[in-house]
């Protein structure tokens, strides 16, 4: 049995779309879609999925959005990472000052509501944005150590033009093992089965023949 952990982004969790999506496409066959509902606070996240790895043992992460630094501090395990939001912890860094102003947090919410179900609760606390910049430190020092690393981005995210999403980072510390698709931030189905589908299959297929070699 093959086990495919998928770490949801900001607000997501365990009834996100494309795990869904996964779930289904993979039934019937020898590959299992885990995902779960991790805290916002990113240390405290950090801690849930490290003990979830080492519980499951997991033969690939999936990172989407803001969940893909998460994944990035994952060592020792080949990723895949869907619309990768490398500039959102310094965007949620700098956004803390305004949990100290009297209804900055309120307003954050109206900005970012959570959806109904088992989703992440968004706590925006001025403690808990201030650790974003630790939290990108240790995926970059994570990052560093080589493990395979693929991303698809879409043509149309809006969030490239807040900085949350930046392709040019990802070039940075991985080169060009990117793909663009014309899409928006949120991977529509045609890729998730034209794309992101047939990459799992090839990096899972990979880990089989090293395995014989």
């Amino acid at each position: 049995m093959k086990t495919l952990l998928y770490i949801h982004g900001m607000g997501g969790g365990g009834d996100s779309r494309i795990p869904r999506l996964l779930r289904e496409q993979f039934a019937g066959e020898n590959i299992r879609v885990v995902i779960r509902t991790y805290d916002f606070d990113p240390e405290t996240g950090h801690a849930q999925i490290v003990s979830w790895v080492d519980e499951l043992r997991p033969d690939l992460v999936i990172g989407e959005s803001l969940g893909a630094v998460q994944a990035l501090r994952v060592r020792g395990i080949p990723h895949l990472y869907v619309s990768p939001s490398l500039g959102a912890p310094a965007f949620l860094y700098r956004l803390a000052w305004i949990c100290r102003i009297p209804g900055g947090p309120a307003l954050l919410h109206r900005i970012w509501p959570v959806k109904e179900g088992d989703r992440q609760p968004l706590r925006f606390e001025y403690a808990v944005l201030r650790k974003y910049r630790a939290h990108w430190e240790d995926a970059c020092r994570a990052a560093a150590e080589g493990d395979y690393q693929y991303a698809f981005f879409g043509t149309h995210d809006h969030y490239r033009k807040w900085g949350i999403v930046k392709v040019s980072i990802w070039r940075k510390m991985f080169g060009d093992t990117f793909q663009l698709y014309e899409g928006t931030h949120f991977m529509e189905e045609e890729y998730v089965e034209s794309l992101l589908i047939p990459k799992i299959r090839e990096v899972l297929s990979v880990q089989d023949t090293s395995l014989h070699i």
